[in-house]
């Protein structure tokens, strides 16, 4: 089936961030060969351990031994979370494009030919996966999942109906130019956006499997974490460029009615004549100038310093050991 696929020339790398799922390395591995068996073009497969405390690191070992050199691993040196190990995986990976997928057995490599022939075909920068048929829990996970990717939809402007789905196909040159920290694998289609437009996204229908071994690491308390995550995403795609005009209406509307407040104290105090030192508004009024205040600078600054810090090309989310050097041409399967 992969055979048939006219898919143009390229290579591919498929990046797997694992946590402790050492009963499905072997078999994702496997499974990854099966949906690959026929592919004609070179491709790699990228095994991210995030730092887990069971046999993951030797499960995946010896399944390079198994299959080859096109097989490879980084390991973080502890537990830096999904979006970090993602992001390892992308800096190691050197494909043309880049595939990522979860290492639990729930997505399918057997979609994996049909969306890199969909990117390279229609010329497009990112095709998500969808998971119509999802086989997760109701209450858990299904729908606090439907209402995120509305949210999300909304307010980025990136209309996707599964944000959630891992299983993803990339055009290399773009996903590297963004990069990820946080927990923002979840927003890549978001970011991913800032460097390009949302004409080059597309979802694909892809295979759902119930989870067989290991469990989830992921539950109900995330949905906190994604808001939280989506006001930080909804800043930077509309104010990057320009962070003094969201911090700055926001100060500018404090300060404004600060001051209206403040002026009517003056009015009572040197027009009227009244007292104004023990009225509660007073207090209101000058506190929400010193808020204005602050939202003007402090978070203006705050926000850039962090962006800088995480963009300067310099600093990375996580810490891998050393992976042995191979040349252009080698650690490809072939």
């Amino acid at each position: 089936m992969t055979a048939a696929l006219a898919i143009p020339p390229h290579s591919l790398s498929i990046v797997v961030p694992f946590y402790n799922e050492e009963d499905n390395i072997a078999p994702l591995v496997k499974r990854v060969h099966e949906a690959l068996a026929g592919y004609e073009h070179p491709w790699e497969l990228v095994l991210v351990d995030d730092g887990s405390s069971d046999d993951t690191v030797k499960r995946a070992e010896q399944s390079a031994l198994e299959y080859g050199p096109h097989v490879r691993i980084v390991e973080l040196t502890r537990n830096f979370k999904q979006t970090a190990a993602m992001q390892a995986g992308l800096d190691a990976a050197r494909g043309d494009v880049i595939v990522t997928m979860d290492g639990d057995l729930q997505n399918d490599p057997i979609d994996i030919p049909r969306m890199v022939a969909r990117l390279l075909n229609e010329d497009l920068d990112l095709v998500a996966g969808w998971r119509q048929n999802r086989q997760d829990g109701l209450l858990l996970r299904k729908i606090p999942s439907k209402i995120a990717n509305k949210l999300i939809a909304r307010m980025t402007g990136v209309k996707l109906r599964d944000y959630g789905c891992s299983l993803k196909a990339f055009r290399g040159s773009v996903i590297k130019s963004v990069r990820l920290y946080g927990e923002m694998h979840r927003f890549i289609p978001a970011w991913l956006a800032t460097v390009t437009t949302p004409r080059r996204i597309a979802q694909e229908p892809t295979t759902h499997h119930a989870r067989t071994a290991g469990v989830s690491k992921y539950g109900i308390s995330r949905t906190f974490r994604v808001i939280l995550d989506l006001i930080a995403v909804y800043f930077f795609m509309r104010f990057r460029a320009r962070p003094g005009h969201f911090f700055g209406g926001i100060g500018l509307g404090l300060t404004a009615l600060s001051g209206l407040v403040l002026s009517w104290l003056a009015w009572v105090k040197f027009g009227l004549g009244e007292s104004i030192g023990g009225r509660p508004l007073l207090i209101v009024g000058i506190g929400g100038l010193i808020a204005g205040v602050h939202f003007i600078t402090t978070g203006v600054l705050a926000e850039l310093l962090a962006r800088i810090y995480f963009e300067s090309g310099t600093i990375r989310s996580y810490s891998a050991r050393p992976e042995t050097p191979l040349a252009a041409d080698e650690g490809w399967h072939r």
